[in-house]
């Protein structure tokens, strides 16, 4: 059987406004439909395979397991890192997983922030990856060129077993010269990041080239520590774990290595015009998302999250509009949306970290106003769930529902309030809110006081462990 591993660790910035360090590309619905992740999970419908392993950093395991949890995947099957350690590793540790059930399945690693547009095409390329890895060898998935491509490696393919290749070289990222020749000769591929081996002969190669990166991790899940949906390895152990790729560390150094041709209409979404490449268009070349007007603009792409944005006379332009930030870029230019990135960091803007919506086990909230001394926040919590018994030392809160049922404790005492009724939070409090109704609960909050970031929170007792 094949178990897919989806790695969905990344916090990569090439996509901000949407793409920040807290929801990064894989969490996003960037067509309105499908997070990158579920549309990943999905893709798997005619595979032949057990529910997917997903692999993500400890920061974003709620929302993971939500957007799981939304297509009925979630079955403690997130393996959390605790810091990142690049794709061997942490490919290591799903391996470990299986292997420790007792099991030695076909591991299909694939990323969570890919597109696959010929979904038909992916699950015969995976049945046939599935014959070699099952013959011991090591599959990597090599993406038909569609053009001279600088911004990947490559893969170039050796003499013909069947449907696949020996793999004769990886190459790094060439220059526009070198990917022209690699185009023209028919004999390289797209390194795509995707592979598939069984858990055991990846572990033995591992062991083989990285000893060091096997020890580490075969240390870290020596202790493993189940938490919900999670699965919490040793912390101290996977930070000592040397950082590599699997290309690197494993695929590089074996004599195993195959690839498979793929061409299935695949992107990575490194970049807003990667985006507008692979989305549909209007019969001026625009690619519209959200409220938009556009008035004699041509080859542009256009977001917009909330509210109408109106174009006049663009052409091939990237505009974004979020809750708290707008994006415009020249569309070639897009690669240097990083360097935006880093002037906010280097500013102690949080735009690069955070979305002013906030996504927390229990539901979220939204911080839409702020000024001296107050903050206004709207407070979604679903239904049965609960937030930490928690007190504040420099600020007061005052709830109103807006819609739903609330009960509040405040200093031991419960209170049920429903629509249009309000409460107040003394600062000091110790105090919860839960919805034990069968709808969401809305509310609106305004805290007061000489301090209110995030972290004056102390947490008494949390159902989700974070206390």
């Amino acid at each position: 059987m094949i178990l897919p591993v989806i790695m969905a660790g990344g916090t990569g910035s090439r996509l901000w406004p949407l793409s920040r360090d807290l929801m990064p590309k894989q969490f996003l619905k960037l067509d309105g439909k499908q997070t990158m992740l579920q549309a990943t999970v999905q893709r798997l419908q005619d595979v032949d395979a057990f529910p997917p392993l997903v692999i993500c950093n400890e920061e974003h395991r709620f929302i993971a397991a939500e957007q799981l949890r939304q297509i009925q995947q979630l079955d403690h099957n997130i393996i959390l890192e605790p810091a990142g350690r690049n794709t061997a590793p942490a490919i290591a540790l799903a391996a470990l997983t299986a292997v420790k059930k007792g099991t030695d399945p076909l591991l299909l690693v694939l990323a969570a922030d890919h597109v696959i547009a010929d979904t038909s095409a992916f699950t015969v390329a995976v049945q046939q990856a599935a014959l070699f890895a099952a013959d011991n060898k090591l599959v990597t998935f090599g993406i038909v060129p569609t053009a001279a491509e600088t911004g990947y490696g490559y893969i170039k393919r050796g003499n013909a077993t069947g449907s696949a290749y020996a793999v004769s070289q990886f190459v790094e990222k060439p220059n526009l010269v070198t990917a022209q020749s690699y185009l023209a000769s028919g004999e390289y591929y797209w390194n795509s990041g995707m592979f598939m081996f069984k858990a055991s002969v990846f572990l033995a190669e591992l062991k083989q080239h990285r000893p060091d990166i096997y020890a580490a991790c075969e240390l870290a899940m020596a202790e493993v520590d189940p938490d919900l949906d999670f699965i919490r390895i040793n912390k101290e152990a996977f930070i000592a774990c040397p950082d590599d790729s699997i290309d690197y560390a494993v695929m590089e150094k074996t004599a195993d290595a195959v690839v498979v041709p793929l061409d299935a209409g695949w992107s990575d979404v490194g970049a807003w015009s990667s985006l507008w490449e692979i989305s549909t268009k209007d019969t001026e070349g625009n690619v519209h998302h959200g409220d938009v007007l556009s008035t004699n603009s041509k080859n542009s792409f256009v977001f917009a999250e909330t509210g109408l944005v109106a174009t006049v006379g663009l052409e091939n332009i990237i505009v974004v509009q979020t809750k708290d930030a707008v994006l415009v870029a020249a569309k070639d230019k897009v690669q240097d949306v990083k360097a935006i990135v880093q002037q906010l960091k280097a500013a102690g803007r949080s735009e690069h970290r955070i979305h002013r919506e906030v996504y927390r086990p229990w539901g979220k909230y939204d911080a839409i106003d702020n000024g001296e001394r107050y903050q206004v926040k709207r407070i979604t919590v679903k239904p049965g769930e609960k937030l930490s018994i928690q007190m504040h030392h420099h600020r007061a809160e005052h709830w109103i529902v807006v819609s739903g049922t609330a009960n509040v404790t405040v200093d031991g005492k419960d209170t049920l309030l429903s629509e249009n009724q309000s409460v107040y939070i003394p600062l000091g409090a110790v105090h919860a809110l839960e919805n034990p109704g069968k709808i969401p609960l809305e509310l609106i909050e305004v805290q007061s006081g000489s301090y209110l970031g995030e972290d004056d929170i102390v947490r008494f007792s949390d159902r989700y462990g974070r206390a």
